[in-house]
C-alpha cells in the first residue's frame, strides 16, 4: 500500500457572504476539485481541497487560479484577491487566518463592493518608436557617430545614445499617460500607474471601476485605441478582483 496523500486547503479569494455557498468545480493539475467556503461572520474564504505541496506558478496553475476567481466573481460582487499558491493544513487554519484578517476585510468590503479591476498596457510599435528616433536630429547624429567605430571606441557614444533614447521613450510615455490614461481615470474610482515590464511599454495602468460603468469604460478604451492604433498596441485585461488596490498579508499572528 502506498502512503496516503496528505491533503491541504488552497485558498483563492475572500468574499462577503451571508451563508455557505458552493461555487462549482475547478480542475487542479488534472483532478476535479469542489470550490467551497470557510466562513467567519459575513466574510468567507473560497477554497478547494488539494494535495498538500508547493504549487509552482506555471501557466496551467496560474490559469486554474484565475478561472476559479472568475467563477466566484460571476456570482459575488465583493471579491478580495488572494495571491497564487497559498495552501493551508486544515479548514481550521484557514478559519484562524480569516478571523485575524477580518478587521481588514471589514474595512475593505464597502470600498470594493460592486467594483472590478481593469488593466491596460500600451506598447509602442517597433516601427513607430524607430521613426521617432530617426526623426530626432540629435539621436541620428549620435547613431551616425557610432557607425564604423570599434566597440571599445563607441562605448561612451552608445551609453549617450541609450540615455537619449530612454529620455525619448519617457517623453512618449508621458504623452500616452496624458492622452490615454487621463480620460479613463475620470471614469474610475481609483487608478494606478505601475512600472513598465518592457522597454517598449509606454503605459502599464490598473483601474478600479464600478461594474455598472464597465461598458462605458470599455468604450473609452476603444476610442483611445482607434486614435493610437497605428503607433501602439493595446493589451486590455479584466475584469479582475482589485489586485492592485488591495494589500492583504496572509500571515497569522502566533
Amino acid at each position: 500500500m502506498g502512503q496516503e496523500e496528505q491533503m491541504g486547503i488552497y485558498i483563492f479569494c475572500g468574499i462577503q457572504i451571508k451563508s455557505d455557498e458552493n461555487f462549482g468545480i475547478i480542475e487542479v493539475e488534472g483532478e476535479k476539485r469542489e470550490l467551497f467556503t470557510i466562513r467567519y461572520k459575513d466574510a468567507a474564504m473560497v477554497a478547494a481541497e488539494v494535495p498538500m505541496k508547493i504549487y509552482h506558478p506555471k501557466k496551467d496553475n496560474l490559469m486554474m487560479h484565475q478561472n476559479a476567481v472568475s467563477q466566484v466573481m460571476k456570482r459575488n460582487d465583493t471579491v478580495i484577491p488572494v495571491s497564487f499558491g497559498n495552501v493551508f493544513h486544515s479548514k481550521e487554519d484557514v478559519g484562524v487566518l480569516l478571523e485575524n484578517l477580518y478587521p481588514q476585510f471589514e474595512k475593505l468590503f464597502p470600498e470594493i463592493k460592486g467594483k472590478v479591476e481593469l488593466g491596460l498596457k500600451v506598447i509602442g510599435r517597433k516601427e513607430w518608436l524607430q521613426s521617432q528616433v530617426n526623426g530626432n536630429a540629435k539621436m541620428e547624429k549620435m547613431a551616425k557617430a557610432i557607425q564604423g567605430k570599434t566597440e571599445a571606441a563607441s562605448y561612451y557614444d552608445r551609453i549617450q545614445l541609450g540615455g537619449a533614447a530612454q529620455k525619448m521613450v519617457s517623453s512618449l510615455s508621458h504623452e500616452v499617460k496624458q492622452d490615454v490614461m487621463e480620460p479613463l481615470r475620470e471614469l474610475a474610482v481609483a487608478s494606478k500607474s505601475n512600472e513598465p515590464t518592457s522597454e517598449k511599454m509606454l503605459l502599464n495602468a490598473s483601474f478600479l471601476v464600478e461594474r455598472d460603468k464597465e461598458a462605458e469604460f470599455d468604450q473609452k478604451v476603444n476610442e483611445a485605441h482607434d486614435k493610437w492604433k497605428d503607433k501602439v498596441e493595446f493589451s486590455y485585461s479584466g475584469p479582475w478582483p482589485a489586485y492592485n488596490f488591495v494589500n492583504i498579508r496572509l500571515t497569522v499572528d502566533v
